[in-house]
């Protein structure tokens, strides 16, 4: 399958949220989290959002955050229906190139730890470094090789 991202907008926020919940809600359960609409809506809105399409369909979304240290990776969610055939790997791909091209020392990203995406971070290369409760943060320093 061939992939594409583009630019989300203000009309893709439901299904950015659906799918996060849809994706997430078990971590969040697990972990004794209270997952609540209103706070991803005002995140999503001070993020930069990309949709993931392929063959005209909208396969997930990542969103982005930055400061003078990194880019973040705040969400990379995939639909259920489509994980597993490369759309997540070839994201971070297109992250990576992000970052290159503004010139930032790192990507960084926070995943739960028991959540198998964590093993497609470090195949890109991503280290943890460190824990916070139940969450991994990692990094990949741009001067790494990336897979």
């Amino acid at each position: 399958m061939n992939f594409q991202i583009r630019r989300a907008t203000s009309g893709d926020l439901l299904f950015a949220r659906e799918l996060t919940c849809q994706n997430m809600l078990r971590y969040y359960i697990q972990y004794d989290l209270l997952w609540q609409d209103d706070a991803f809506d005002v995140a999503w809105a001070g993020r930069d959002n990309w949709l993931i399409v392929g063959e005209h369909q909208t396969l997930g979304y990542f969103s982005l955050s930055h400061d003078a240290r990194a880019l973040y990776i705040r969400e990379l969610q995939i639909a259920p229906a489509f994980q597993g055939q490369g759309a997540g790997s070839w994201a971070i791909d297109q992250v990576i190139d992000m970052v290159r091209e503004q010139r930032r020392p790192a990507l960084r990203l926070t995943v739960f730890e028991n959540n198998p995406a964590k093993n497609l971070y470090q195949r890109k290369g991503l280290q943890v470094q460190g824990k916070d409760e139940c969450f991994l943060r990692m990094q990949l320093d741009i001067s790494t090789a990336v897979l």
